[in-house]
């Protein structure tokens, strides 16, 4: 739907007569169905004629703005699956060596090595996970991510819902989710930021939850839920979600950073790479019919993931880049959390694992594993 030469008419075609897109050999693809959002409920008609699985498939790069004529909800018929980017192994660039899906069945030994090293982890921090980036020259793989922010800053942000946006607006914003990236941080204190490092003071919360709609409608951000378990002990569980981009170079993009800037701010390299970690863990989760979940505590005490399986197995999983005191810290976390959950109610954890951006895979005397992202797969 987005040929330029044929669109006016694709568009008074699919008015006039919807059935015409629907004939065919199936499954039948409608790339950018978001332009002709009434077809929605045609296929929705037909699909109930036809009583078969695997007969339309509807990409987009955006929620129709005008999802509010759909009539009917597609439930029963239509399912959705969200489309991401890369993860590491599927880019080729993990081992595999280490199954999440093994770690579930059987958590006892485990082995692998990775050659890639902190300026590797921080060039694929970078890249990010987009097809077209994966095996090009370093330079042009680069440049995919910011060609793309630039393009949500200057086009995307307006015609997701045809609302007029600020680019100003939109660059500020984005760079402080960049700066907040991994954090619960919420609208007020989004628009403090934002007035504090680049916005006038007329700025409302309001508008800030305005423009961050727009950037879910886009799948540009995509929030992580907390973890609800049952404990032990009388904490209480924090249930705001954690804040991140579908893909960690869209915050490199919006922060103008490369490789050589993350090599000399560690810190900030922390934050993204626990921001591409999270990416990954999503995808693998989902593959096996899971979701990613973080917790935290009213005091303090959080756990940067866990993978939830729909048959009620989980794992915990704390993420630290490479410092052995820090990976220390994050095994202690992962022992003390897995002694308060009262498995009287819920089952005990199927394993614990530190992801790293170190180089070796293996099983610690206490039991944790620690496993470099770029040997992990599904």
């Amino acid at each position: 739907m987005q040929d330029p030469q044929n669109l006016e008419q694709n568009i008074n075609l699919a008015k006039a007569n919807p059935s015409f897109f629907l004939k065919g050999e199936t499954p039948k693809l409608i790339d950018e169905w978001q332009i002709i959002p009434f077809i929605w409920d045609s296929i929705k008609f037909e699909i109930d004629k036809r009583d078969k699985f695997n007969q339309f498939i509807l990409t987009g790069s955006a929620t129709p703005p005008d999802s509010d004529k759909i009539m009917h909800s597609g439930a029963g018929r239509i399912t959705y699956l969200m489309m991401r980017t890369m993860s590491l192994f599927e880019s080729n660039d993990s081992t595999g060596e280490v199954s999440i899906k093994q770690l579930f069945s059987n958590p006892n030994i485990i082995e692998g090595k990775t050659n890639k090293t902190l300026e590797d982890i921080f060039f694929l921090i970078c890249r990010g996970g987009w097809p077209k980036a994966i095996n090009q020259k370093p330079e042009i793989a680069l440049a995919q991510s910011k060609n793309f922010y630039d393009m949500l800053v200057h086009s995307d942000m307006s015609k997701v819902d045809n609302v007029k946006r600020s680019e100003d607006r939109v660059i500020s914003l984005m760079r402080s989710l960049s700066r907040n990236i991994g954090t619960t941080i919420s609208l007020n204190e989004i628009k403090k930021d934002m007035i504090q490092n680049d916005e006038p003071e007329s700025l409302s919360t309001d508008t800030v939850a305005s423009y961050i709609e727009a950037l879910k409608k886009l799948f540009i951000v995509e929030n992580l839920n907390a973890w609800n378990p049952n404990l032990r002990s009388a904490s209480a569980i924090r249930t705001k979600p954690t804040r991140y981009f579908v893909d960690p170079s869209i915050a490199t993009a919006a922060l103008d950073i490369g490789p050589i800037d993350l090599m000399n701010d560690l810190k900030t390299a922390g934050f993204l790479f626990e921001a591409m970690c999270i990416r990954d863990l999503r995808i693998y989760a989902e593959s096996l019919n899971g979701r990613l979940y973080h917790f935290r505590d009213n005091k303090g005490f959080k756990i940067d993931s866990i993978i939830h399986l729909d048959n009620g197995n989980y794992g915990l999983i704390e993420i630290k880049l490479f410092d052995q005191n820090r990976i220390d810290e994050g095994a202690k976390n992962l022992l003390k959390l897995s002694s308060i959950i009262n498995t009287k109610k819920m089952k005990k954890p199927s394993f614990l694992m530190v992801l790293t951006g170190t180089n070796y895979a293996y099983k610690r005397d206490d039991g944790v594993f620690v496993v470099p992202i770029t040997c992990l797969k599904n």
